[in-house]
């Protein structure tokens, strides 16, 4: 069985390159919270494979040259549990502009899969390398 921080592992050398292979890493009922994506528009929760491979391919699609490097992961109090800091770096296509982003994720596994993930990210670098409008920041001034 897969223990959190060999999944993270995993998840990171193969969520990109090898994205075929990333998804047999996810439990069916994967949820993935992302608490800061809102400011961008996009949902806070994931809940379930579809949900998770729609975004994540869109997400996937959107970029080029997309690189994790200085990552850490850390066990956490049980192996089913871990966290990760990661960088990250590509082009976003549709914009042509450079996105660099540093992330940390939260990880919980449940019979050898990722089951759930809470990732945190800059929403401001991710929307101005997609030259999209923060809508908590739209009409206020």
């Amino acid at each position: 069985m897969n223990t959190a921080e060999q999944l993270l592992h995993l998840h990171f050398e193969t969520f990109v390159d090898d994205h075929e292979r990333w998804k047999t890493l996810i439990a069916d009922d994967l949820v993935w919270e992302l608490p800061f994506a809102p400011a961008l528009g996009h949902p806070a929760r994931l809940s379930g494979r579809d949900q998770v491979l729609g975004h994540v391919g869109w997400f996937v699609g959107a970029v080029e040259n997309f690189r994790f490097h200085d990552l850490k992961v850390h066990p956490g109090a049980a192996p089913s549990e871990a966290s990760a800091e990661v960088k990250a770096e590509g082009l976003i296509k549709p914009t042509g502009r450079l996105y660099q982003q540093d992330y940390v994720l939260f990880v919980r596994v449940e019979n050898g899969k990722l089951a759930f993930i809470r990732e945190y990210f800059d929403p401001v670098r991710a929307a101005i390398a997609l030259d999209a409008p923060i809508p908590a920041l739209v009409g206020s001034t």
